[in-house]
């Protein structure tokens, strides 16, 4: 059996870029297209382009806040995305999410 991954203080996270303005460290993913889990943190103003969700997405955000079309999310909330859902994100003043993919998005702008 594998350890389990345990991250006590986001300071010591290694960090890349992921979108303009959005950087991600992985927890874990299974290639491309298989089941992800990843911090996400956003610069203020930055967004992540429209997007589809082939499976479920799970996001828990931990700092600041970020907005889609639905509405805006502060810390400690929790969305869940159902597959064949579709947004773009944006966070006005930064935020740091965890976000758990079953499938990783399918985003309509190449990186």
């Amino acid at each position: 059996m594998n350890a389990p991954i345990v991250l006590a203080d986001l300071g010591s996270l290694i960090w890349e870029p992921f979108r303009d303005g959005v950087d991600v460290s992985w927890l874990y993913r299974n290639g491309e297209r298989g089941p992800a889990a990843a911090y996400l943190r956003y610069a203020p103003g930055a967004r992540v382009p429209h997007h589809t969700h082939a499976g479920y997405e799970h996001v828990l955000v931990l700092k600041g806040a970020q907005r889609d079309r639905n509405g805006l999310y502060g810390e400690g909330t929790l969305v869940v995305n159902a597959p064949g859902s579709s947004h773009d994100v944006v966070s006005d003043d930064g935020c740091v999410v965890l976000v758990i993919w079953e499938s990783p998005p399918l985003f309509a702008e190449p990186f």
